[in-house]
């Protein structure tokens, strides 16, 4: 079970409203701030002027210097902007403590290799939620909100696109620090860190809290047709906190799961295999049914290794 220690009043499930308030303003406050100051550094850090990096985000590509720039805007605005709001909450506002003393020690080898094996199951797996999210169809009365909600996801796609079409290996490597490892270990301190530890306390189930989460997580990305299957990743990576009792754990597969995305956007790229991102036309049923096998055997052994609890000893 995920360890959050406090006794802050504010912490507690009957002031369960004013919490979700207070995380909400002070993340959003948060990332705009680190925002504005990313914004501000870039220019001189990359040689690019303030109108080139704002073109950038309405879909002008062609500053030079503009996928490192982004990179840099992204990093610290959205990585480290989770992981200092989910900071900032737990310390100076809930004064947590999530014994980091009892969470390191429960990560092993064993663990580890589980994780793995649980992220690539998920990966083929997701591959199947991904095609299933795409032939959703909303109804009629909703077209207005269809296609606003199409344009929204081509727009946000055609920069993940652009961030992902590595020229060079620093390239690559800014792209594995900032959509692997920076939003891996931010975006798990503040939903499963911070989030799912508080919607177990308020839904009274451990594993409502694992899926509110989760919906909140995919929720926030904005995607409607990428949904189901960053939803399915929530899940998955909640219970590997709920079932270890550490962070550690969902971490490293969010860390995995973006990382191994990045390289074999990279290894297509460069024409050594057949990987399209945009591709939702077909769907590979044996892949999917493997993938999800091997991430059941995962998660049930991973359950068996691990304490059925987090509680303090």
């Amino acid at each position: 079970m995920e360890i959050y220690e406090t006794e802050s009043e504010i912490a507690k499930r009957k002031s369960w409203l004013l919490s979700l308030i207070v995380i909400v303003l002070v993340g959003l406050g948060v990332l705009i701030v680190l925002q504005v100051v990313a914004l501000a550094i870039a220019p001189f850090l990359f040689n690019i002027t303030m109108e080139e990096i704002i073109g950038l985000m309405t879909g002008d590509y062609s500053p030079p210097n503009g996928r490192m720039a982004m990179y840099f805007v992204q990093g610290l605005g959205s990585g480290i902007g989770f992981w200092l709001a989910a900071y900032v909450v737990m310390h100076f506002i809930d004064k947590a403590d999530l014994h980091w003393e009892i969470q390191l020690p429960r990560f092993n080898a064993k663990g580890a290799g589980l994780v793995f094996l649980i992220a690539i199951g998920g990966m083929l797996f997701n591959g199947l939620l991904v095609y299933w999210n795409s032939q959703l169809v909303l109804p009629e009365v909703f077209s207005d909100l269809e296609i606003w909600m199409l344009e929204m996801e081509t727009q946000l796609m055609e920069m993940t696109k652009y961030l992902t079409d590595f020229q060079t290996i620093p390239e690559l490597l800014m792209g594995v620090l900032v959509i692997g490892i920076l939003a891996g270990i931010g975006e798990e301190m503040f939903f499963r860190g911070l989030i799912q530890p508080k919607m177990h306390l308020y839904t009274g189930n451990g594993h409502a809290g694992v899926w509110v989460t989760a919906f909140i997580f995919s929720a926030i990305h904005l995607q409607f047709y990428g949904f189901l299957p960053r939803l399915f990743l929530g899940g998955m990576f909640g219970y590997l906190y709920y079932y270890s009792g550490s962070l550690t754990y969902p971490i490293l597969a969010h860390i995995l799961n973006n990382t191994v995305t990045v390289l074999m956007v990279y290894a297509s790229n460069q024409g050594l295999i057949d990987f399209d991102m945009e591709s939702t036309d077909t769907v590979s049923y044996p892949a999917a049914i493997i993938g999800l096998l091997v991430l059941l055997a995962g998660i049930f052994y991973f359950k068996k290794i691990n304490k059925p609890n987090g509680e303090l000893e």
